[in-house]
């Protein structure tokens, strides 16, 4: 077990430095539009680095079990931060996500996401088999999704609502809810929520911008631009440092659109290695949920993990043009402060699950 904490922090450390690195070449074109050194953004990204280390620590060190005893306070806490950042937040390029605390912008949405894992974790333990049930179980898990996803796609981030039901969905199902009741869940919030979301002008113009350029009309600008760094990085890339798009041409190439950046200078074996990174946290998170007792902490592990996972693979598919292009980040890489800290918040419950694990093995051979 001991191993697999080892390779796993290992693989979200790697993750994180070749963001840095990236990171130091993409934002310098910003940072000097703005006169700012060539190294702001990046020092910027540095110290969220750090803090995302000190909390990933904390996390690991704090008992995973508090979790479940704090659970629906945490969720009302996080509605409230919700409802707060809908009314009153100050509204960014036509959505309102961030909650100004003066030296940092923090995002509740990110932190929504983990704290439902968590209480759905707790209630699937609590509910045991009447989450078979419709009405004894399941509603009462949903009821919370909605709410969740629902405040999220008000702000509007339409892209993060749906990550965060296509998960808590799979949590369920995983968790022992009938495939057919959750099918039949997931139509009308499929049906209200593709209504709404042509409402909202932020995301219907995605939207139709997607579908055109599917249709044969002009491409997505930032889908065009992604592409050409992509295409410019070939098989083995141009190097790290040696990107050209992302002087001005990709937009947020140190943001939403890293990865693009990444396959021009990693080329395309580097960008399959990036996302077999992804892939393997997941099967590692999977194995060490198969071999956790606690029912609980199997859950927080796969939801925490699979989180990650499509996460990963949205920012990707957006990158290429196989999705409409989101707000999602490029899990650990990508620049930002409240997902890489609850990114890192995230991993340090999975190593804290591990090891304690591992403890109650080695307890058991000594005992032995």
């Amino acid at each position: 077990m001991r191993n697999l904490i080892r390779l796993y922090i290992g693989l979200v450390l790697i993750l994180m430095v070749i963001g840095l690195l990236v990171v130091f070449n993409a934002s310098g074109y910003l940072a000097a539009k703005h006169n700012s050194p060539f190294h702001y953004y990046f020092n910027m990204h540095l110290i969220k680095v750090l803090i995302g280390l000190g909390l990933m620590i904390i996390a690991a060190i704090v008992p995973y079990k508090y979790y479940r005893q704090w659970s629906k306070p945490a969720l009302l806490a996080t509605v409230f931060l919700l409802i707060v950042t809908i009314l009153f937040a100050t509204r960014v390029k036509g959505a309102v996500r961030w909650i100004n605390l003066g030296l940092i912008r923090f995002q509740p949405s990110e932190l929504a996401k983990l704290v439902l894992i968590i209480h759905l974790a707790n209630m699937l333990v609590s509910k045991g088999e009447k989450v078979k049930s419709i009405t004894q179980g399941l509603l009462y898990m949903i009821f919370w999704v909605v709410v969740i996803a629902g405040l999220i796609f008000l702000q509007p981030n339409v892209s993060l609502s749906i990550i965060i039901v296509i998960t808590a969905f799979v949590l369920l199902y995983v968790g022992g809810a009938s495939f057919k009741h959750l099918l039949s869940l997931s139509i009308p919030i499929i049906f209200f929520g593709g209504t709404f979301a042509m409402l909202f002008h932020h995301s219907r113009r995605r939207i139709i911008m997607f579908y055109e350029s599917f249709a044969g009309g002009k491409p997505v600008p930032q889908v065009l631009q992604a592409n050409i760094a992509l295409g410019s990085g070939g098989v083995f890339g141009v190097g790290l440092g040696q990107s050209r798009q992302s002087d001005g041409f990709v937009p947020e190439a140190y943001g939403d659109f890293i990865f693009s950046i990444l396959g021009e200078e990693l080329g395309f074996v580097g960008s399959v290695l990036i996302l077999f990174i992804y892939l393997a946290l997941f099967v590692i998170g999977i194995i060490i949920a198969k071999r956790v007792a606690d029912k609980f902490a199997q859950l927080l592990v796969f939801g925490i993990s699979f989180a990650i996972l499509i996460s990963a693979f949205v920012n990707a598919a957006v990158v290429t043009g196989v999705a409409p292009t989101t707000g999602i980040t490029l899990p650990f890489v990508s620049y930002g402060g409240t997902s890489l800290g609850i990114g890192c918040i995230s991993v340090g419950i999975v190593v804290n699950i591990a090891l304690q694990e591992a403890k109650l093995i080695e307890v058991k051979v000594l005992g032995n």
